[in-house]
């Protein structure tokens, strides 16, 4: 038990993220204890590393559940950011690129509005655990990605090339 909580610590697991639940019972004239410990990773590759190794270093006297996958309110919160500040950094460099076009400059933003976000996936494990036992890994983390897309509208201020020459000079 010490080990296992040992094990994840030394690869980064937080203390706050471990979970240890023990169960003794006596079995005729004999004492058996069980523990399960539960460890949230925010970090796959951690969780396999963790894994493999106590796989490697208990063998059969440990059991390792499938992961249950979920993402956090503040995850979410942070891709549909992450989405649309990409959406509006991708608007400013195609109008960048069209004014290129027409031998003009790209001016300040006049205004910017988040005019649709769509987010799709990120199905929780127990909303599909009558399949989730028969689904291999890669299908339980495909099931379990969030996607999201925004569109943006955006205007900005176009200035001649002659006029930024001039404020220059």
């Amino acid at each position: 038990l010490q080990y296992i909580a040992h094990s994840a610590r030394m690869r980064g697991v937080p203390e706050e993220n471990m979970t240890v639940t023990e169960d003794f019972s006596r079995v005729e004239n004999t004492y058996q204890m069980e523990a399960e410990v539960c460890i949230i990773f925010s970090d796959f590759g951690k969780m396999q590393n963790v894994c493999n190794l106590l796989i490697e270093k208990l063998g059969t006297s440990v059991t390792i559940n499938p992961p249950h996958f979920y993402h956090t309110p503040e995850a979410i919160d942070t891709l549909r950011r992450q989405v649309c500040v990409t959406a509006v950094g991708n608007t400013r460099r195609k109008a960048q690129e069209v004014c290129q076009l027409f031998g003009q400059a790209l001016g300040k933003p006049l205004l910017i509005k988040e005019e649709e976000t769509k987010e799709w996936g990120g199905h929780i494990d127990s909303h599909l655990s009558h399949a989730a036992d028969s689904q291999t890994l890669q299908e339980r983390i495909q099931n379990a990605t969030a996607y999201a897309s925004c569109r943006v509208f955006a205007v900005f201020e176009i200035k001649g090339k002659e006029n930024r020459r001039n404020k220059l000079l």
